[in-house]
């Protein structure tokens, strides 16, 4: 993929007069959004000038004249970019995936751009600060508490009641989240979980805290997932995605999303208002966030808020109406312009039910064939069906795992047909996956995933 190289806005501007926007994006540079973003940018004639965590001491590898930085390194990051930026215009931020996003608000910060403040940001990223932000802001969180990986204490001695859930502080997409229902369960999930952050593939992306895990009391009941984007700290509810196949462990991956919700519109108003509690308890105010949230029969129970977009290709599952415009513009387009103040941002979802099917992995291995694609295809209802995993490379299960085969997108009368259509896709498709010796538990040397 090649992109034009980063002009001298400067010179640029007095010599033609270009008005070309600009607009800074923050991304992992293998993230498979990263392509939907460069589309949309393109049909608005905007520029997007990346900041990626590729090596610096490689020649622009992927032609996209990014600016290497590391983004272990939040401060850092942001002070290399705004190096490279020196004298020329950018007037918005935008950032993928939960790594970056911090980079993007100490960057944001040095630029005079509006986004979230780094420490708003910096909370979201830390499972443990979250939950000590929302129980001091008064909202239901389970018991918890954080404890070493190596000697994991007895669960007895801990004070650990089950069941319970097991989690890194800082990995995404449910990467090593488990539940336990025992302290024999417990101490196998902690020993799982210890294996996965010392492995070399984690160890290199030198996440804080990967000798600490959390440990919560499991939440019963149903999970919804918020899609919000603030403006000035006035958050706008974007969609909330039902997730109709129940995630009660051991592991958490995802599956479905479907929008609208069918949960009762009183339900439907607490679970915003949650979310906007939740989003100012952060002290979050601009810009895209992602948010989960357990409903039980106590009410609702914020679970996590990332500050930033939908993973994945997920936002493909999102519409929306722009007046000016002859078709309905996706969620990065609506980022973009939100970003850059540009109009379109305030463009209404689509009323149309659709959903997204993130194709789980059965186990892991290397990925050898994949079957049965046009069948799923050519399902009444599906709109479309992407492979993103790439066949002879190795994907691991959850919960080591971290990334999907591949996403299905569906659109219906209701979600129940939506639904139905992203389940008969699915049945439709086999992969074969055979083990790598010597059997072990890697972390995954696949792109993101979504949720």
């Amino acid at each position: 993929m090649s992109r034009e190289p980063l002009p001298d806005v400067t010179k640029e501007t007095k010599e033609t007069g270009d008005t070309t926007r600009r607009l800074l994006l923050f991304t992992a540079k293998l993230g498979y959004q990263t392509r939907s973003f460069e589309d949309a940018a393109g049909k608005l004639g905007v520029q997007l000038v990346y900041v990626t965590d590729r090596c610096h001491q490689l020649e622009d590898p992927w032609g996209d004249h990014a600016i290497p930085v590391h983004f272990e390194s939040p401060e850092n990051a942001a002070y290399t970019a705004r190096e490279a930026l020196r004298g020329q215009d950018v007037e918005g931020v935008l950032a993928l995936g939960d790594r970056p996003a911090a980079a993007a608000a100490y960057a944001a910060r040095g630029l005079g751009i509006a986004y979230n403040h780094p420490a708003a940001v910096e909370a979201c990223r830390s499972k443990l600060r979250m939950r000590e932000v929302f129980h001091e802001a008064g909202l239901r969180v389970p018991w918890f508490q954080s404890l070493p990986i190596s000697p994991v204490p007895e669960p007895a001695l801990a004070g650990i009641s089950f069941p319970c859930v097991l989690k890194p502080l800082s990995l995404s997409a449910s990467q090593g989240v488990i539940r336990a229902n025992s302290g024999r369960e417990f101490l196998a999930a902690a020993e799982r979980l210890r294996r996965l952050l010392e492995s070399a593939e984690i160890r290199a992306t030198r996440e804080p805290s990967l000798d600490q895990i959390i440990v919560e009391g499991y939440i019963p009941g149903k999970e919804v997932a918020v899609e919000g984007l603030l403006t000035d700290g006035a958050l706008r509810i974007l969609a909330i995605f039902d997730k109709p196949d129940p995630l009660e462990g051991p592991y958490f991956e995802e599956t479905i999303y479907v929008t609208p919700s069918r949960f009762p519109e009183s339900t439907q108003s607490q679970i915003e208002k949650c979310a906007r509690d939740a989003t100012r308890a952060l002290g979050l105010t601009q810009g895209p966030i992602h948010a989960e949230f357990r409903i039980n029969e106590d009410g609702i129970w914020p679970i996590e808020v990332a500050a930033r977009p939908i993973g994945g290709l997920c936002a493909r599952a999102l519409r929306f109406c722009a007046n000016d415009a002859e078709q309905p513009i996706g969620l990065e387009e609506l980022l973009v312009c939100h970003a850059l103040k540009m109009p379109g941002s305030d463009a209404p979802r689509e009323a149309h039910p659709s959903g997204v099917l993130m194709i789980p992995v059965p186990q892991s291995g290397i990925l050898e064939s994949v079957y049965g694609v046009e069948a799923a295809r050519a399902t009444h209802r599906i709109t479309e069906l992407i492979i993103t995993a790439r066949l002879h490379d190795y994907i691991a299960a959850w919960p080591e795992g971290s990334s999907y085969l591949g996403f299905i997108f569906a659109r219906g009368n209701t979600a129940e047909e939506a639904e139905q259509a992203l389940r008969d896709a699915h049945k439709k498709l086999r992969f074969r996956i055979t083990p790598r010796l010597p059997v072990e538990h890697p972390a995954t040397h696949q792109l993101p995933a979504g949720g």
